[in-house]
This record gives C-alpha cells, structure tokens and sequence, in this order.
C-alpha cells in the first residue's frame, strides 16, 4: 500500500471520512487496510469475535459508485466501523448476547448505532466482544475469552463495551458501537484511553417491545466508543432523535451537536469529589485525575469541591444495581424457559454463577425490594441535582482502580478490594452508575496514564439535557490536554 493509507490507525473517524470524501482516499483501500490490522493484530487482544469483509467491501464498491457520481455522503463516508455482539445490532448478523453459545441468533433489526453510521457513510467490519448479557464492567464470557486493553495485553479493556474499546483504542478501527447501562461505554473508556460520552436520557430513542420500558432501570442509552469529543458530536448528530415508540424519548432542539466544540467555559464553576463521600479509590487514580481537574482552570473555570453525604454505602448502591439491571434478564431467563430453553438448566456453564446468583434475587424479590430501589435512586438523583444546581458539571474518577488482570478461566471480574475496602467486584469498583440510576448525561475523558502505563479515566457529569455542555466541557479538557499522543504506547506493540 502506498504512503497516501499509511498509518490510517491513528485517524479519527471524521479525519478519515474527510480524506474518502476528498478523493484522497478510496473506500475500498480503507476497508482492506483495515481488514489487514484486524486480522494481524485482533488475536492478541481479542476485540472483534466475529467478522464480514466480503460484506464491507462490498458496501466499499457501492459508495465509491456514488462518490463517482457526485452524491452527497456522510460524514463518516468509507469508515469502517466495530458493533457490540451483544443486543441485535444489525439486521441478519449472527448475536450471541454476550458469548452465550445457546442463544447464537440473527438479528431481527439494526441497532440505533448502526443505522446511525451507515446514514453517515461508514461500512460495519464486524462485532466485538462483551461479557454475557453486558452484566458486570469487564469484558469476558466463556465463549470467546477476556479482551485486553491494547495498552497492557494480559489486563482487562474493561466493560461490558470493552471489545469495542480495544478495537478502537489499537486502531482496528476509529469508531465502534457501545451500550451503557452501568458505565458500559465510560468503563472501557477509562481503561482503553478513549472517549465514551452516554447521552441524557430521551435524547437517543431506545424502542424495546414488548416492554416499552425495558431500559428503563436503570437507564440504558445506546452510544458509540471514540478517540476524539468531535467523533462523538457528530455520532450524536446522528442518533440523537425523537422517536414516539419509545415513551422517553424528547423531541430534538439541538441542530448540530459539533456547533459546542471550542466553547468557552468561562465562568463555570466546577464540581469535583474523588469518590462522591462512599467509593474507595486507589491513590494512584485520584491522584492522576485530581490533577487532571485542575487543569480545567486554565478554561477559566472554578474548580470546587463538592461534599455529598449518602445514607447508603457504596456497596448498598452497587447490590441495588446488580439486582435492578438484573429484572429485565430474569423476565427474559423465564420466558425462554417457558418456550423450551432453560439456560440455567441445561446451559449453566455459559452463564457467570454471579449473573445467575442475581436474576435469581431479582425474581424472587418482594415489594419492598423495589421499593428500596426506587429510595437508592431517587436520593441519588436528588443529591445529583443539588451538586449541579450550583456548578455545571461534576468531575470524579470513572474507574476506582487500574486494569485488572485477565483470569485463566473465562470469568475476569473487577477488584473484590480498592485501596483496602471490600466492594462489589461486578460494578462496586465503577463510580458509573450512578448517572445511569438518574439519566444524566456522562462521559470518561482520559486523565493521563499511570507510572506502569496503564490510562485513568476522569467522569464528567453534567446536567440533564444539557448534552451540549458537557461536550463544550469535554472539547476544552481535550485541547488543554491532547491525549491523542498516547496511541503511540499501543501502537508500538507487537
């Protein structure tokens, strides 16, 4: 291949979309470039469990045609692009819900993701690893095996995303799909060096029948896994819209999310907790992101710190969670049985035994097991809203911890200990969830890399609706502090 595609790997989604869309670039040389770096470098990390290049090149063929013809294409014109293979993402492609052999099925439909990339130009490559039914903030299931963070291959890329994190963070591709129903997108974020930004509630639609209500609690948004705030923007362009089948879902006012990118922050006044008063945190991560908050005084803006006094523990928060996002997938384990397939039974060791300790909790569960849900959520979301009612935006760390190693036996799980304390090694060692809970818009933007090189994540939360603001936010930290460099730590891996 000649220097025009050389190094592609380090091109944000819009820079190679604009070099297709310019002519400088053919869809066809992008999509075996990438095809070549997936199949070379994906054994040692494990990102994509499945793929179709007939398939996209293919798709390349047919957009060179309309690129020859003068069409009008996207923005993401010729990029090649990862999906999660966890719930459908696209129409006709096989799903294993997370490397559940037993519920290996078609697609019946796209992902809000997907038809979000093809309507902006990119070419889907193939699916990338997730943990069984996305249930913890790792990424490994007994199918396919752990996925490594790029930047330590051996340690974990985080989850229940982190296929589409390594994929994106080792150049296999510049975008890939994410869900975040917990921290899925921010968490391998964190772990990868990447961007991950989950929308406000309502503002991408999330249709799921026959309960409308499926993903609701705690909210789950649809998203993708970026290198730059700009890549995430104009995805959001694409996908933030109203939709009346789902019964969250707003009408849209903004018109181009990009129009936030370069804005000034001056005046703002800044949140910033290291554990928001119940998480355990390891000195090496507050430190580096304490440090990287600071850094938003050169915006102009106040730095402030913020005291939040919760009746519950961290560990009640995280239980609360594993037992809420549980009730979906329970209603889910009974229906199947009813049809024939009794996972549990007949298909036990496909699933964690901690994803089958809590759909069975959250079957059995009584009135007042709800309920206590509803108090866990509602005193977070009133503490959530007073901290932003004086300052707009709150800064903590994404992840507690650094990477955790990748266990031999298919069932890598966080931390059980964070600097001494015991927690919920499935999400207890994610400051994550708790946005989740009430539908704030969040992101992980990465906050530098630690002495044995491992990437820290920095957790921006801002307020409801206001999805613009914390891009303008997030835009300004990643001009006071590029962390595009660092890709040359993983790129150099062999």
């Amino acid at each position: 291949m000649g220097s025009a595609i050389h190094q592609l790997e380090k091109l944000s989604a819009a820079e190679l979309g604009r070099a297709v869309r310019k002519g400088e670039l053919s869809p066809t040389e992008v999509i075996r470039f990438f095809e070549e770096r997936i199949e070379t470098r994906n054994p040692s990390i494990n990102a994509f469990v499945y793929t179709r290049f007939e398939e996209a090149e293919a798709a390349a063929r047919v957009l060179e045609k309309r690129l020859a013809a003068g069409e009008a294409v996207g923005p993401f014109a010729g990029v090649p692009f990862g999906l999660k293979d966890f719930l459908p993402s696209k129409q006709g492609w096989p799903n294993s819900h997370g490397g559940v052999k037993a519920l290996i099925r078609e697609d019946p439909e796209s992902s809000e993701f997907c038809k979000a990339m093809e309507a902006a130009g990119g070419i889907a490559v193939g699916k990338t690893n997730a943990p069984a039914f996305g249930f913890r903030g790792t990424c490994d299931n007994a199918l396919y095996g752990p996925t490594s963070t790029p930047f330590a291959v051996g340690w974990n890329s985080g989850g229940s995303s982190g296929g589409s994190a390594a994929a994106v963070a080792d150049g296999l591709a510049p975008i890939s799909e994410g869900g975040d129903g917990g921290g899925s997108i921010r968490v391998p974020a964190a772990w990868c060096n990447l961007f991950g930004f989950k929308a406000s509630v309502g503002t991408v639609p999330s249709v799921c029948r026959p309960d409308a209500w499926t993903a609701t609690h705690p909210y789950c948004c649809n998203g993708g896994l970026t290198r730059t705030v700009e890549d995430a923007a104009i995805l959001l362009n694409y996908m933030a819209r109203h939709d009346p089948r789902d019964p969250l879902s707003l009408p849209r006012t903004e018109p181009d999310y990009t129009r936030h990118l370069g804005r000034s922050l001056k005046g703002w006044r800044i949140g910033y907790t290291p554990d928001f008063g119940v998480f355990p945190v390891e000195p090496e991560v507050a430190s580096l992101v304490e440090r990287a908050a600071r850094r938003f005084a050169e915006a102009d803006t106040e730095l402030v710190p913020l005291s939040f006094s919760f009746s519950c523990s961290a560990d009640e928060m995280g239980e609360c969670w594993c037992r809420a996002i549980s009730v979906d997938t329970a209603v889910e384990l009974e229906l199947w049985k009813r049809q024939g397939l009794d996972l549990v039974r007949d298909h036990r060791a496909e699933l964690p035994e901690a994803f089958i300790r809590y759909n069975g909790l959250a079957a059995r569960g009584g009135i007042l097991d709800y309920y206590r849900f509803n108090c866990i959520r509602t005193e977070i979301f009133d503490q959530l809203q007073n901290a932003l009612s004086d300052c707009e935006l709150i800064i903590s760390p994404t992840v507690s911890c650094l990477p955790v190693k990748n266990a031999a036996d298919r069932n890598t799980t966080g931390p059980s200990v964070v600097n001494g304390r015991a927690v919920n090694p499935l999400i207890g060692f994610c400051q994550t969830f708790l946005a989740n809970f009430t539908g704030h818009p969040a992101a992980s933007v990465p906050a530098g890399l630690s002495e044995g090189g491992f990437p820290v994540g920095m957790q921006l939360i801002g307020r409801r609706f206001r999805d613009g603001d914390l891009l303008a936010a997030a835009s300004a930290f990643e001009q006071i502090q590029p962390w595009r460099p660092l890709y040359e730590i993983p790129f150099g891996r062999m």
